[in-house]
Protein backbone atom coordinates (compact mmCIF):
# COMPACT_ATOMS: atom_id res chain seq x y z
CA UNK A 1 0.00 0.00 0.00
CA UNK A 2 1.25 3.69 -0.83
CA UNK A 3 1.92 5.72 1.81
CA UNK A 4 0.69 9.18 2.36
CA UNK A 5 2.94 12.15 1.59
CA UNK A 6 2.06 15.98 2.82
CA UNK A 7 4.53 17.45 0.24
CA UNK A 8 4.63 19.13 -2.83
CA UNK A 9 3.98 17.17 -5.87
CA UNK A 10 6.34 16.97 -8.84
CA UNK A 11 3.81 14.93 -11.06
CA UNK A 12 3.82 15.52 -14.43
CA UNK A 13 0.82 14.64 -16.65
CA UNK A 14 1.05 14.18 -20.71
CA UNK A 15 -0.44 16.70 -21.95
CA UNK A 16 0.71 15.56 -25.41
CA UNK A 17 -1.91 12.84 -25.43
CA UNK A 18 -5.35 13.70 -26.58
CA UNK A 19 -3.90 17.58 -27.09
CA UNK A 20 -6.62 18.10 -29.63
CA UNK A 21 -8.96 17.74 -26.98
CA UNK A 22 -8.00 19.99 -24.82
CA UNK A 23 -7.44 22.81 -26.89
CA UNK A 24 -10.83 22.30 -28.25
CA UNK A 25 -12.71 22.58 -25.43
CA UNK A 26 -10.82 25.61 -24.79
CA UNK A 27 -11.67 27.02 -27.50
CA UNK A 28 -15.27 26.57 -27.14
CA UNK A 29 -15.37 28.17 -23.53
CA UNK A 30 -13.45 31.04 -24.51
CA UNK A 31 -16.23 31.41 -27.34
CA UNK A 32 -18.62 31.02 -25.74
CA UNK A 33 -17.52 34.09 -23.41
CA UNK A 34 -16.67 36.12 -26.30
CA UNK A 35 -20.18 35.12 -28.32
CA UNK A 36 -22.41 36.13 -25.08
CA UNK A 37 -19.92 39.13 -23.72
CA UNK A 38 -19.58 38.02 -20.50
CA UNK A 39 -16.69 38.16 -17.68
CA UNK A 40 -15.14 35.14 -16.42
CA UNK A 41 -15.87 36.17 -12.92
CA UNK A 42 -18.93 37.11 -10.85
CA UNK A 43 -21.83 38.75 -12.25
CA UNK A 44 -25.38 40.32 -10.54
CA UNK A 45 -25.98 36.40 -9.75
CA UNK A 46 -23.34 35.93 -7.75
CA UNK A 47 -23.18 39.29 -5.75
CA UNK A 48 -26.43 39.07 -4.68
CA UNK A 49 -25.95 35.24 -3.58
CA UNK A 50 -23.06 36.68 -1.87
CA UNK A 51 -24.96 39.17 0.28
CA UNK A 52 -27.31 36.59 1.09
CA UNK A 53 -24.78 33.90 1.92
CA UNK A 54 -23.37 36.48 4.46
CA UNK A 55 -27.27 37.68 5.96
CA UNK A 56 -27.51 33.59 7.00
CA UNK A 57 -25.01 34.02 9.36
CA UNK A 58 -25.06 37.87 10.51
CA UNK A 59 -28.63 38.15 10.94
CA UNK A 60 -29.51 34.85 13.03
CA UNK A 61 -26.15 36.06 14.88
CA UNK A 62 -27.36 38.91 15.88
CA UNK A 63 -30.69 37.62 17.43
CA UNK A 64 -28.41 35.82 19.45
CA UNK A 65 -28.66 38.92 21.71
CA UNK A 66 -31.65 39.27 22.33
CA UNK A 67 -33.47 36.07 22.84
CA UNK A 68 -33.56 34.29 26.30
CA UNK A 69 -34.87 31.00 25.05
CA UNK A 70 -32.50 28.01 24.87
CA UNK A 71 -34.19 26.13 22.17
CA UNK A 72 -34.06 29.66 20.08
CA UNK A 73 -30.78 29.85 20.48
CA UNK A 74 -29.95 26.67 18.87
CA UNK A 75 -32.29 27.11 15.72
CA UNK A 76 -30.52 30.26 15.85
CA UNK A 77 -27.38 28.45 15.73
CA UNK A 78 -28.47 25.81 13.48
CA UNK A 79 -29.34 28.37 10.50
CA UNK A 80 -26.13 29.43 10.62
CA UNK A 81 -24.69 26.22 9.96
CA UNK A 82 -26.26 26.61 6.89
CA UNK A 83 -24.68 30.27 6.30
CA UNK A 84 -21.19 28.86 7.45
CA UNK A 85 -21.64 25.91 4.72
CA UNK A 86 -22.77 28.65 2.23
CA UNK A 87 -19.64 31.08 2.46
CA UNK A 88 -17.84 27.77 2.39
CA UNK A 89 -19.46 26.55 -0.94
CA UNK A 90 -19.82 30.07 -3.32
CA UNK A 91 -17.92 32.81 -1.61
CA UNK A 92 -14.27 31.79 -0.53
CA UNK A 93 -14.46 28.94 -2.57
CA UNK A 94 -14.37 31.15 -6.00
CA UNK A 95 -12.43 33.72 -4.15
CA UNK A 96 -9.61 31.40 -3.00
CA UNK A 97 -9.39 30.06 -6.81
CA UNK A 98 -9.22 33.66 -7.99
CA UNK A 99 -12.30 32.78 -10.08
CA UNK A 100 -14.26 35.65 -8.07
CA UNK A 101 -13.10 38.85 -9.43
CA UNK A 102 -10.33 39.88 -12.19
CA UNK A 103 -9.11 41.82 -9.26
CA UNK A 104 -6.81 39.91 -6.90
CA UNK A 105 -7.46 42.09 -4.56
CA UNK A 106 -10.90 41.55 -4.02
CA UNK A 107 -10.56 37.67 -4.25
CA UNK A 108 -7.70 37.82 -1.69
CA UNK A 109 -10.30 39.29 0.87
CA UNK A 110 -13.20 37.67 -0.29
CA UNK A 111 -10.95 34.66 0.28
CA UNK A 112 -10.52 35.51 4.02
CA UNK A 113 -14.41 35.04 4.44
CA UNK A 114 -13.25 31.30 5.49
CA UNK A 115 -11.16 32.84 7.99
CA UNK A 116 -14.51 34.34 9.46
CA UNK A 117 -16.26 30.66 9.18
CA UNK A 118 -13.24 29.51 11.84
CA UNK A 119 -11.10 27.90 9.17
CA UNK A 120 -7.59 29.23 7.11
CA UNK A 121 -7.39 30.93 3.56
CA UNK A 122 -3.80 29.80 3.44
CA UNK A 123 -3.87 26.33 4.49
CA UNK A 124 -7.48 25.77 2.49
CA UNK A 125 -5.79 26.93 -0.57
CA UNK A 126 -2.63 24.70 -0.18
CA UNK A 127 -4.47 21.58 0.24
CA UNK A 128 -7.58 22.22 -2.18
CA UNK A 129 -5.74 24.47 -4.95
CA UNK A 130 -2.34 22.74 -5.28
CA UNK A 131 -3.46 19.07 -3.89
CA UNK A 132 -6.69 18.28 -4.65
CA UNK A 133 -7.36 20.12 -7.65
CA UNK A 134 -3.80 19.32 -9.32
CA UNK A 135 -3.57 15.81 -8.77
CA UNK A 136 -7.46 14.66 -8.43
CA UNK A 137 -7.33 10.94 -6.98
CA UNK A 138 -4.00 10.80 -7.52
CA UNK A 139 -2.89 8.56 -4.32
CA UNK A 140 -0.24 9.38 -1.82
CA UNK A 141 -0.83 13.36 -3.47
CA UNK A 142 -4.53 14.25 -3.75
CA UNK A 143 -4.98 14.91 0.16
CA UNK A 144 -8.66 14.58 -0.39
CA UNK A 145 -8.71 10.91 -0.59
CA UNK A 146 -5.55 10.54 1.87
CA UNK A 147 -5.76 7.49 4.18
CA UNK A 148 -7.74 8.60 7.16
CA UNK A 149 -7.54 6.09 9.21
CA UNK A 150 -11.22 5.07 9.89
CA UNK A 151 -12.40 6.59 6.48
CA UNK A 152 -11.32 4.89 3.39
CA UNK A 153 -11.38 7.11 0.28
CA UNK A 154 -9.05 4.94 -2.04
CA UNK A 155 -8.57 1.37 -2.96
CA UNK A 156 -4.94 2.03 -2.57
CA UNK A 157 -5.72 2.96 1.09
CA UNK A 158 -5.12 0.00 4.00
CA UNK A 159 -7.83 -1.95 4.95
CA UNK A 160 -9.24 -2.34 8.18
CA UNK A 161 -11.58 -4.81 9.20
CA UNK A 162 -14.21 -1.94 10.57
CA UNK A 163 -13.79 -0.55 6.88
CA UNK A 164 -16.83 -2.98 6.24
CA UNK A 165 -19.06 -0.30 8.28
CA UNK A 166 -17.91 2.45 6.84
CA UNK A 167 -21.24 3.12 4.42
CA UNK A 168 -22.59 3.33 7.45
CA UNK A 169 -20.90 5.55 9.62
CA UNK A 170 -18.96 7.60 7.49
CA UNK A 171 -22.28 9.96 7.03
CA UNK A 172 -21.86 10.82 11.18
CA UNK A 173 -18.56 11.49 10.48
CA UNK A 174 -19.53 14.02 8.11
CA UNK A 175 -20.19 16.32 10.12
CA UNK A 176 -17.40 16.86 11.96
CA UNK A 177 -15.76 18.22 9.43
CA UNK A 178 -15.83 21.53 9.98
CA UNK A 179 -15.27 20.96 13.65
CA UNK A 180 -12.30 19.13 12.83
CA UNK A 181 -10.73 21.56 10.33
CA UNK A 182 -11.05 24.42 12.78
CA UNK A 183 -9.91 22.87 16.27
CA UNK A 184 -7.06 20.61 14.99
CA UNK A 185 -6.63 20.36 11.42
CA UNK A 186 -5.21 23.47 10.36
CA UNK A 187 -2.56 23.64 12.66
CA UNK A 188 -1.74 20.04 12.04
CA UNK A 189 -1.38 21.28 8.51
CA UNK A 190 0.50 24.33 8.69
CA UNK A 191 3.14 21.71 11.20
CA UNK A 192 3.30 19.46 8.28
CA UNK A 193 3.27 21.93 5.28
CA UNK A 194 6.16 23.77 7.15
CA UNK A 195 8.16 20.50 7.47
CA UNK A 196 7.72 20.13 3.99
CA UNK A 197 8.69 23.52 2.87
CA UNK A 198 5.49 24.39 1.06
CA UNK A 199 4.11 26.50 3.39
CA UNK A 200 7.21 29.03 2.84
CA UNK A 201 6.74 28.94 -0.69
CA UNK A 202 3.12 30.77 -0.25
CA UNK A 203 3.73 32.61 2.50
CA UNK A 204 6.57 33.59 5.08
CA UNK A 205 6.20 31.57 8.04
CA UNK A 206 5.71 34.38 10.76
CA UNK A 207 3.21 36.03 8.46
CA UNK A 208 1.70 32.68 8.10
CA UNK A 209 1.52 31.90 11.84
CA UNK A 210 0.26 35.26 13.46
CA UNK A 211 -2.56 35.44 11.10
CA UNK A 212 -4.05 31.89 11.81
CA UNK A 213 -3.63 32.39 15.64
CA UNK A 214 -4.94 35.87 15.44
CA UNK A 215 -7.77 35.12 13.01
CA UNK A 216 -8.70 32.07 15.03
CA UNK A 217 -9.12 34.17 18.26
CA UNK A 218 -11.14 36.52 16.45
CA UNK A 219 -12.88 33.59 15.45
CA UNK A 220 -13.80 32.18 19.18
CA UNK A 221 -14.13 35.44 20.04
CA UNK A 222 -17.07 36.48 18.38
CA UNK A 223 -18.68 33.10 17.98
CA UNK A 224 -18.29 31.64 21.80
CA UNK A 225 -16.84 34.35 24.12
CA UNK A 226 -19.09 37.09 23.57
CA UNK A 227 -22.11 35.55 23.03
CA UNK A 228 -21.13 33.81 26.73
CA UNK A 229 -20.48 37.87 28.42
CA UNK A 230 -23.43 39.18 26.80
CA UNK A 231 -26.79 37.42 27.01
CA UNK A 232 -28.50 35.13 29.27
CA UNK A 233 -27.01 32.15 28.04
CA UNK A 234 -24.30 29.52 29.63
CA UNK A 235 -20.77 28.43 28.48
CA UNK A 236 -22.83 24.89 28.40
CA UNK A 237 -25.80 26.18 26.18
CA UNK A 238 -23.18 28.40 23.75
CA UNK A 239 -21.06 25.66 23.25
CA UNK A 240 -23.73 23.08 22.33
CA UNK A 241 -24.48 25.72 19.94
CA UNK A 242 -21.41 26.29 18.25
CA UNK A 243 -21.13 21.92 17.93
CA UNK A 244 -24.24 21.77 15.96
CA UNK A 245 -23.71 24.91 13.91
CA UNK A 246 -20.69 22.79 12.32
CA UNK A 247 -22.10 19.77 12.45
CA UNK A 248 -24.79 21.08 10.33
CA UNK A 249 -22.62 22.69 8.24
CA UNK A 250 -19.97 20.03 8.18
CA UNK A 251 -22.55 17.30 6.92
CA UNK A 252 -24.11 19.77 4.21
CA UNK A 253 -20.42 20.34 3.38
CA UNK A 254 -19.54 16.45 3.59
CA UNK A 255 -22.54 15.09 1.35
CA UNK A 256 -21.69 17.62 -1.62
CA UNK A 257 -17.86 17.47 -1.84
CA UNK A 258 -17.79 13.76 -1.52
CA UNK A 259 -19.81 12.32 -4.02
CA UNK A 260 -17.98 14.43 -6.47
CA UNK A 261 -14.80 12.21 -6.32
CA UNK A 262 -15.53 8.97 -4.55
CA UNK A 263 -17.39 7.46 -6.78
CA UNK A 264 -17.31 3.48 -8.06
CA UNK A 265 -16.78 5.09 -11.62
CA UNK A 266 -13.53 7.25 -11.27
CA UNK A 267 -10.29 6.35 -11.57
CA UNK A 268 -7.78 6.36 -8.67
CA UNK A 269 -4.32 5.92 -10.52
CA UNK A 270 -0.87 5.69 -9.11
CA UNK A 271 1.89 8.10 -10.82
CA UNK A 272 4.60 5.48 -11.38
CA UNK A 273 7.77 8.11 -11.21
CA UNK A 274 5.59 10.60 -10.79
CA UNK A 275 4.38 10.33 -14.60
CA UNK A 276 0.38 10.84 -15.37
CA UNK A 277 0.67 9.12 -18.63
CA UNK A 278 -2.72 10.97 -19.22
CA UNK A 279 -3.95 14.73 -20.35
CA UNK A 280 -4.76 16.48 -17.11
CA UNK A 281 -7.60 18.00 -18.81
CA UNK A 282 -8.90 13.94 -19.36
CA UNK A 283 -7.61 13.03 -16.03
CA UNK A 284 -10.32 15.85 -14.85
CA UNK A 285 -12.98 13.87 -16.47
CA UNK A 286 -11.90 10.58 -15.52
CA UNK A 287 -11.75 11.46 -11.91
CA UNK A 288 -14.68 13.35 -11.33
CA UNK A 289 -18.68 13.52 -10.96
CA UNK A 290 -21.57 16.05 -11.56
CA UNK A 291 -24.86 15.50 -10.19
CA UNK A 292 -28.19 17.57 -9.69
CA UNK A 293 -27.78 20.20 -12.88
CA UNK A 294 -31.61 20.77 -13.21
CA UNK A 295 -32.16 21.25 -9.60
CA UNK A 296 -31.71 25.24 -9.85
CA UNK A 297 -32.09 25.91 -5.72
CA UNK A 298 -29.90 23.56 -5.09
CA UNK A 299 -27.02 24.10 -7.59
CA UNK A 300 -27.32 28.00 -6.58
CA UNK A 301 -27.02 27.03 -2.52
CA UNK A 302 -23.78 24.90 -3.19
CA UNK A 303 -22.16 27.28 -5.41
CA UNK A 304 -22.08 25.15 -8.76
CA UNK A 305 -20.04 22.21 -6.79
CA UNK A 306 -22.04 19.81 -8.51
CA UNK A 307 -21.30 20.84 -11.29
CA UNK A 308 -17.32 19.40 -10.51
CA UNK A 309 -16.10 18.35 -13.64
CA UNK A 310 -16.60 21.59 -14.93
CA UNK A 311 -14.99 23.70 -11.87
CA UNK A 312 -12.01 21.08 -12.34
CA UNK A 313 -11.59 22.28 -15.54
CA UNK A 314 -11.90 25.22 -15.20
CA UNK A 315 -10.92 26.77 -11.69
CA UNK A 316 -10.71 30.18 -12.57
CA UNK A 317 -14.58 30.72 -13.96
CA UNK A 318 -16.70 31.74 -11.36
CA UNK A 319 -19.35 29.33 -10.48
CA UNK A 320 -22.41 30.98 -11.77
CA UNK A 321 -21.13 29.95 -15.13
CA UNK A 322 -20.93 26.62 -14.73
CA UNK A 323 -24.51 25.49 -16.23
CA UNK A 324 -23.84 27.11 -19.46
CA UNK A 325 -20.38 25.68 -19.19
CA UNK A 326 -22.00 21.83 -18.73
CA UNK A 327 -23.32 21.33 -22.29
CA UNK A 328 -20.11 22.63 -23.95
CA UNK A 329 -18.01 20.12 -21.89
CA UNK A 330 -20.43 17.34 -21.66
CA UNK A 331 -20.32 17.49 -25.92
CA UNK A 332 -16.66 17.78 -25.94
CA UNK A 333 -16.58 14.97 -24.08
CA UNK A 334 -18.42 12.72 -25.64
CA UNK A 335 -17.18 13.49 -29.31
CA UNK A 336 -13.65 12.58 -27.99
CA UNK A 337 -15.38 9.29 -26.74
CA UNK A 338 -13.99 9.94 -22.96
CA UNK A 339 -16.56 10.39 -19.97
CA UNK A 340 -18.79 12.40 -18.55
CA UNK A 341 -19.89 10.83 -15.11
CA UNK A 342 -23.06 12.29 -14.65
CA UNK A 343 -25.41 11.12 -11.80
CA UNK A 344 -28.55 13.46 -12.49
CA UNK A 345 -30.32 14.08 -8.96
CA UNK A 346 -28.58 14.58 -5.97
CA UNK A 347 -30.36 11.24 -4.54
CA UNK A 348 -28.22 8.98 -6.99
CA UNK A 349 -25.40 10.48 -6.04
CA UNK A 350 -25.66 9.90 -2.86
CA UNK A 351 -26.25 6.43 -3.22
CA UNK A 352 -23.42 6.04 -5.72
CA UNK A 353 -21.30 7.25 -3.24
CA UNK A 354 -22.48 5.26 -0.84
CA UNK A 355 -21.99 2.01 -3.08
CA UNK A 356 -18.42 3.42 -3.38
CA UNK A 357 -18.01 3.53 0.93
CA UNK A 358 -19.21 -0.18 0.64
CA UNK A 359 -16.91 -1.27 -1.99
CA UNK A 360 -13.84 -0.06 -0.81
CA UNK A 361 -14.99 -1.25 3.24
CA UNK A 362 -14.61 -5.10 1.01
CA UNK A 363 -11.29 -6.81 0.00
CA UNK A 364 -12.84 -6.97 -3.50
CA UNK A 365 -11.67 -2.70 -3.64
CA UNK A 366 -8.30 -3.29 -2.67
CA UNK A 367 -5.32 -2.24 -5.15
CA UNK A 368 -2.80 -4.29 -6.44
Amino acid sequence: MAEYKSSESTIKFQNSIHKDFSQILNIRVSQYFKKTGQSRHANSVMFIKTIVMFAILIIPYSFIYVIDNGWILMALYFIIGFGVAGIGFSVQHDANHGAYSKNPLINKILGYSLNIIGANATNWKIQHNVFHHSYTNIDTHDEDIRPRFILRFTPHAILKSFHKFQYIYAWVLYGFMTLSWILFKDFAQFVGYQKTGILAKHVPLTKAWSWLIFTKLIYYGYIIVLPVLLTPFSFVQVLLGFLLMHYVAGVFLGIVFQPAHVMEVNDYPIAAENLIEENWMVHQLRTTCNFAGNNSIFSWFVGGLNYQIEHHLFPNICHVHYHKLAPIVEKTAKEFGFPYHNFGTFGKALVGHRNMLFALGRPTAVAS
